[in-house]
């Protein structure tokens, strides 16, 4: 279930990129609007939102919501990766860094 949630939540977060950089903006015709006189066209409200604008809409919906179940399903996990040590079994991990000594004053090369 949390693998097919994350495909999704890929998906949907490649989708919100793709649209948005596919959409012009609305500063774009800026420079001629006001030049025609037409500059309430740029700062007014539009009307509805056209195919890509609600695409983006459900894209990012999607990807919010699938970011808090996947966060809310990673903190509450219901099964223990570890083994408990009232049974008497002892986790040893490998130790990675090894300490290496500092050199003291007889042993620098001159």
């Amino acid at each position: 279930m949390f693998t097919v949630l994350l495909v999704i939540y890929l998906l949907a977060a490649l989708g919100v990129i793709g649209l948005v950089l596919i959409q012009q903006g609305k500063g774009a015709d800026m420079g001629a609007s006001f030049g025609a006189g037409a500059s309430n066209t740029v700062f007014g409200a539009s009307g509805s939102g056209n195919f890509l604008t609600r695409m983006t809409a459900i894209f990012a919906t999607v990807f919010f919501i699938l970011s808090l179940v996947l966060g809310n399903m990673s903190t509450h996990k219901t099964e223990s990766q570890w083994v408990d040590p009232s049974q008497g079994q002892i986790i040893q991990q490998a130790d990675d860094t090894s300490e290496i000594p500092a050199p003291t004053g007889d042993e620098i090369p001159q």
